[in-house]
């Protein structure tokens, strides 16, 4: 039975606004409701959202829906906010602010409360900015798994597509942390940016010659490590540019290969999603991404990552709509993060 012994730190309303998907659609079209504040079990915390950070799989998921999601559904799935409701005993406690990337198939985090298992937050440190925070769940946890997946060591090469998406500027500097080599691409106006995160080299994504230029700045041995966030023909390519027996981690899903090509390199590919550590019902995972948070909020504290830049967005469907248009359309650089209160 859920302990009521609570304290609040706020008189707690019978409804709250929030923004759904009242069914998939191309048009990417939300809308403002009035839903009733969510129940929550005893291992679960009631937040007071301040912060939602937009992610490219927000933009994906309105368009297509997910399997498991009943309609009207409330989206987003990275948060900041202070818990306002909590069982005696529970950690964290009320008045404590946390960040957590929310389980796929429930309801999202973009409204002005949210349940969450306690177990799944992270205490966001008093030097850390909520709007800060709400950057790194979903790009900095990916950019870590990555790292971890790919193994990269001291001295070893590795090429990151995308380098100025939040996802290619946290693993920029994962890599570099780790001793790695960093390549890129970015379009030519995020060349600096990225190069003062670590980049060794830049190519322009566009340019037609691209994989001639990098095997020239490469030389024959080929990449000892991918990260593939752009899927589709980049990752065949990203493979012919790998070294034999390289590592590639993707975060699309996989394009067919040319069976030669695969013969070839014989490469290690690894497919990451931070959706499975619920889908899958582990614990242990599940468990693992607030490890992950305690790292990455560490980091901030400390000033050894830095944030992509942040653009803010208005809590209504209209606004929330352009920006998933700004976040699918692409060559869209930094963060749109959403203030809720």
């Amino acid at each position: 039975m859920l302990n009521t012994d609570i304290s609040s730190t706020v008189d707690l309303p019978d409804t709250m606004h929030a923004i759904v998907l009242v069914e998939p659609n191309e048009q990417l079209s939300l809308s403002d409701v009035q839903v009733p504040l969510p129940t929550q079990s005893e291992q679960e915390l009631l937040v007071k959202v301040e912060y939602v950070g937009l992610n490219p799989i927000d933009a994906d998921l309105a368009k297509k829906g997910f399997c498991q999601w009943q309609y009207p559904h409330i989206i987003g799935f990275d948060a900041v906010g202070t818990v306002v409701k909590a069982a005696k005993g529970i950690f964290p406690n009320v008045g404590d602010r946390v960040m957590w990337h929310s389980n796929i198939g429930e309801q999202g985090v973009l409204s002005e409360y949210a349940s969450v298992p306690n177990f799944a937050v992270s205490v966001v440190p008093d030097n850390v900015s909520g709007s800060d925070a709400a950057t790194l769940p979903c790009a900095g946890m990916t950019a870590l798994i990555a790292m971890k997946k790919l193994q990269i060591s001291q001295g070893e090469t590795i090429f990151i597509d995308a380098g100025a998406g939040a996802v290619g500027q946290f693993a920029i500097q994962f890599a570099k942390q780790l001793g790695a080599d960093v390549f890129t691409t970015a379009a030519k106006g995020n060349h600096k940016l990225v190069k003062k995160l670590g980049a060794d080299a830049v190519f322009d994504y566009q340019d037609k010659k691209l994989i001639e230029k990098i095997t020239r700045e490469l030389g024959p041995q080929g990449f000892d490590a991918v990260l593939d966030s752009i899927g589709g023909e980049s990752t065949s390519r990203n493979i012919e540019l790998m070294r034999f027996c390289g590592r590639i981690v993707c975060l699309k899903p996989l394009p067919y290969f040319d069976e030669k090509l695969l013969f070839k390199k014989s490469p290690n590919i690894g497919i990451l999603s931070l959706a499975g550590a619920w889908l899958s019902n582990s614990l242990c995972a599940q468990q693992h991404m607030s490890f992950m948070s305690n790292q990455l909020l560490e980091s901030l504290a400390n000033k050894t990552i830095q944030t992509p830049a942040i653009k803010a967005i208005e809590f209504n469907a209209q606004a929330v709509s352009s920006a998933l248009h700004t976040q699918i359309n692409g060559g869209f650089t930094g963060k749109q993060i959403i203030k809720i209160a």
